[in-house]
């Protein structure tokens, strides 16, 4: 699609045509383009601890809105397949529960933890059934150390999406991680969801927005990092500031890293802090309005909510309003394209060249 062309060469490119976050068709082609084909996060393991554990979900709840059900099988094996009867469309399971198999309570149609047919009542005189299209639809799921992600397409790879974060941190004991669901919040957010992924995606913004953060990272060497769908903000401390204990076999050994923030596209951050990771999670409501869930996952309790992983319910605030700001802007007969900053704005020009991309198929 022309009108969303991004130009490879920063140093030229203009950002994407305000139709993009204005078009109440573009916000529903981005369901298939961009969304459908990404990984998602779906929680982790704890979610169904043990075999015959049941877990319903919706993923990107009012936007993509597939119902989904994790299981753990009794051979312990995890599976993420739809929670649709294949007889009428029936949710199968709706509340977190611990079974041997699936039933669905409409007409009695019963399936394996995996998602295989197993019976139905009265279809003796019905040709040619059993078939593959009534097993429940099995997920392609990857799972991170305990964290669980999931795609809609069977053809997508997680590699393309998590390996380079996952390389990066891959001395970090992600078991040891524990989430903490009194220390996590959704906020919602009076802003397109691209508007919020594109404030993250830059720190030009920070000694702009946010005094408090600004006053622990050296924003002199803040770099930004660009991986295929993905990309890394690595935040480095001022002097005196709380950092990571590097291993030898970490590349960044030898620097005073306060803060790793990954971005998966098309909506998930990943922002891991001395003391654990703070996932955060945007979901796509209305052309106006997005959800952002903030998951904590705590590893150090000793060192939670200090140097750049502190205060984060205030920077989300500062945040907001700016995008809530940009959100009106964006709508005025005076703007169709910015331009970037060729030293700081490379994350959100990738964003915008894969999306520019994607709606040109």
């Amino acid at each position: 699609m022309a009108r969303f062309y991004v130009d490879p060469d920063i140093s030229r490119a203009k950002t994407l045509h305000t139709d993009f976050y204005t078009d109440p068709s573009v916000f529903e082609q981005a369901k298939e383009k961009l969304f459908a084909g990404s990984w998602q996060f779906i929680g982790d393991a704890g979610l169904a601890p043990d075999p015959g554990h049941c877990y319903p979900l919706t993923l990107l709840e009012n936007y993509l809105h597939e119902p989904l059900l994790l299981t753990r099988d009794q051979t312990n094996s995890l599976h993420c397949i739809s929670n649709v009867c294949t007889h009428r469309g029936n949710l199968v399971v709706k509340e977190p529960c611990k079974t041997t198999n699936l039933r669905c309570r409409y007409h009695g149609r019963q399936f394996r933890l995996d998602g295989h047919f197993m019976s139905m009542p009265e279809f003796k005189e019905v040709k040619d059934f059993p078939s593959p299209a009534d097993n429940l639809t099995q997920l392609p799921l990857f799972t991170w150390g305990p964290l669980l992600f999931v795609s809609l397409q069977q053809n997508s790879l997680p590699q393309q999406y998590l390996h380079h974060m996952m390389a990066r941190v891959n001395w970090l004991p992600l078991e040891e991680f524990v989430f903490k669901p009194e220390l996590s919040k959704d906020y919602m957010v009076k802003a397109h969801w691209a508007l919020y992924c594109e404030n993250y995606l830059e720190g030009f913004h920070i000694p702009f927005v946010h005094a408090g953060l600004n006053a622990v990272l050296d924003f002199g060497n803040y770099v930004t990092e660009l991986f295929p769908y993905s990309n890394l903000q690595l935040g480095i401390a001022k002097e005196g500031e709380e950092v990571f204990q590097l291993p030898v076999s970490s590349p960044d050994y030898g620097k005073q890293v306060a803060a790793y923030y990954f971005f998966v596209f098309p909506n998930m951050m990943f922002n891991f802090y001395p003391w654990g990771l703070s996932i955060n999670i945007v979901q796509p409501v209305s052309l106006q309005q997005c959800k952002v869930s903030f998951l904590t996952y705590v590893w150090k309790e000793a060192l939670f909510n200090v140097g750049a992983g502190s205060n984060l319910n205030q920077v989300e605030l500062e945040d907001e309003e700016v995008v809530e700001a940009v959100q009106l802007g964006i709508r005025s007969r005076f703007y169709r394209h910015g331009r970037y900053s060729v030293t700081r704005e490379q994350g959100t020009h990738h964003f915008h060249r894969i999306i520019s991309e994607a709606f040109s198929l």
